[in-house]
């Protein structure tokens, strides 16, 4: 894995980061992507066909066109957090989460001592024990992988909601990923994305984020919508999901040419 992380550096340095989700499984398709000008992807395990052994590979096939890699897993599990952050993943994003004792679970599976937890084993990250990351030994790449790795709790639950400000409190949260859908249900205003309680709670959250001095991660369906988060001030948002763009551009592209007959 690369020593750096960059969307941790474009959040550090206040440039504007860009993502997608993938739910082909295809690490052609990843590689090509780098043609995009995207900065990373996000391998999804919750909503997609993509199991814990195929996204291994999408992470290698990312992390190798030097995309970022972020992987949204399915569950508060040891064995699927190990497996992700082994196979290279930058961060993990972490859907319904409630509460900071959740949090801390995940904090202790994803980070090394004394921060947490995780298992060591000599594994991609890290260039199975012969990349840089070890220049200062076993302990240096523990400090290192802990530096790098980010932990962020995705905001789509009443409960994460109401105990926002004590999970970016927790030590070892990088940040948090807006899931708009989800928070709509639980505002009792399913995809009422332009209703004023929707609103008021998405820049809370960005609020929340910035003044803690942590990631926000905004998610929308377009290009626009992602233009109009940035100047909302947000530092970071994943725009659609792979998938949807290949329908919609084979469309286009089918629909302008039978405009011709």
């Amino acid at each position: 894995m690369q020593m750096n992380n960059i969307i941790l550096d474009k959040f550090n340095t206040g440039e504007p980061c860009v993502g997608t989700f993938t739910h082909l499984l295809s690490p052609t398709a990843l590689r090509a992507m780098k043609q995009t000008g995207l900065d990373y992807v996000i391998v999804d395990l919750e909503h997609s066909p993509v199991g814990p052994g195929t996204a291994a590979e999408l992470v290698a096939a990312a992390n190798d066109a030097g995309l970022g890699t972020l992987v949204r897993i399915n569950a508060i599990s040891r064995g699927q957090i190990l497996k992700m952050l082994d196979a290279g993943a930058m961060g993990l994003i972490v859907p319904q989460v409630n509460t900071a004792d959740e949090v801390r679970e995940l904090v202790s599976y994803a980070k090394f001592a004394p921060l947490g937890n995780r298992g060591y084993c000599p594994t991609a990250d890290g260039g199975w024990g012969f990349s840089e990351d070890y220049a200062s030994g076993m302990s240096g790449y523990m400090a290192q992988a802990n530096e790098r790795t980010l932990v962020i709790p995705q905001c789509e639950t009443a409960g994460c909601l109401e105990h926002l400000e004590e999970i970016l409190a927790v030590d070892g949260v990088a940040g948090i990923f807006i899931g708009p859908y989800d928070l709509s249900i639980a505002l009792g205003i399913p995809g009422q994305f332009d209703h004023p309680d929707h609103i008021a709670a998405v820049e809370r959250i960005r609020k929340a984020c910035a003044d803690a001095g942590k990631l926000c991660i905004m998610f929308c369906g377009s290009g626009d919508q992602a233009a109009g988060y940035f100047r909302q001030g947000f530092p970071n948002v994943a725009v659609g999901i792979d998938v949807l763009t290949l329908i919609a551009g084979t469309k286009a592209m089918v629909d302008t040419a039978k405009a011709g007959l």
